[in-house]
């Protein structure tokens, strides 16, 4: 069962995390079971990634000045990885795919790798700000994650610098871009060229993602796998907010943290992508996760 609790809202919006805790506890709580789960079997979970086997939270390096390159997060040590499970995540109320209003997955032009721009009939806008490449790995949980999942689908969406989604929030809402929709290839692999987002109002940064079975199932919004979010690691955001255009970026950022951020305070270890590059050169970030 697909959860859009509205958990990503700006100023002028009611924050999930006003709600009270009486609203959050069934959310966190099924989070939690979905680890429990985990441990049972990998078969037992829909959605998991891969991380290191301690259980720690990811590391992460400085990222240096805005203009040095080859700044880096990481994710954690690989040296010994096995399936954690990623928890199931809210898309929030600006997913697009047709469960809140419009629905850009069955428009032509939807399935892409650059997803800077918008397409088809819409304003026909760019998305500003620093460059951002980003790879999900998707592969087959039922083989410890040791098998790519070729032939699956990824869909993804995030905000813009100045925090806004295009189709929904006033000033980009006839936009489409920073949303798109590829194939995975025979290593399971699906890379978007985007900017970097923004933060907003009360949640951490971070990108949408939903796992299809197919392409086919992905244009029409059907047989979804899973939905969760991608973060981003806290050096490598002060190093970009300090960058012209994410000026409301450093204080929204500056009030929150990992562990009161509404999604992943109860644990972001699995989703916390590996981060590398600079200001300059541009950012790329990669995440596995399985189905």
């Amino acid at each position: 069962m697909r959860r859009h609790h509205d958990d990503e809202v700006h100023e002028d919006e009611i924050h999930e995390h006003d709600r009270g805790l009486s609203y959050d506890l069934p959310v966190l709580a099924r989070r939690r079971m979905i680890r429990l789960m985990a441990g049972v079997g990998a078969g037992l979970v829909p959605l998991v990634g891969c991380t290191a086997d301690d259980g720690s939270s990811p590391s992460a390096s400085a990222a240096g000045s805005a203009s040095s390159a080859g700044s880096a997060s990481s994710a954690g040590s690989a040296s010994s990885a096995e399936c954690v499970t990623v928890p199931e995540e809210t898309a929030g109320p600006y997913p697009g795919d047709g469960s809140n209003g419009v629905n850009v997955l069955k428009e032509s032009g939807v399935v892409r790798g650059d997803i800077t721009r918008s397409f088809g009939d819409s304003a026909g806008g760019t998305a500003e700000g620093v460059p951002l490449t980003f790879t999900l790995t998707v592969v087959d949980a039922a083989s410890g994650c040791g098998t790519p999942k070729r032939g699956a689908a990824v869909y993804v969406w995030h905000c813009d610098r100045e925090g806004g989604y295009s189709l929904y929030t006033e000033g980009v809402a006839d936009e489409n871009y920073l949303r798109g929709v590829q194939e995975t290839d025979e290593q399971g692999q699906v890379t978007f060229t985007s900017v970097f987002p923004g933060c907003y109002t009360g949640r951490w940064p971070h990108i949408h993602f939903e796992v299809y079975g197919s392409l086919a199932d992905a244009t029409t919004a059907t047989a979804i796998t899973g939905t969760s979010q991608l973060a981003l690691p806290k050096d490598v955001c002060d190093t970009v907010y300090a960058t012209e255009g994410y000026e409301s970026s450093v204080d929204n950022l500056g009030r929150l943290s990992l562990e009161s951020d509404s999604v992943f305070r109860d644990g972001y270890d699995q989703q916390l992508a590996v981060v590398k590059g600079s200001v300059v050169e541009g950012y790329t970030a990669t995440l596995t996760i399985a189905v």
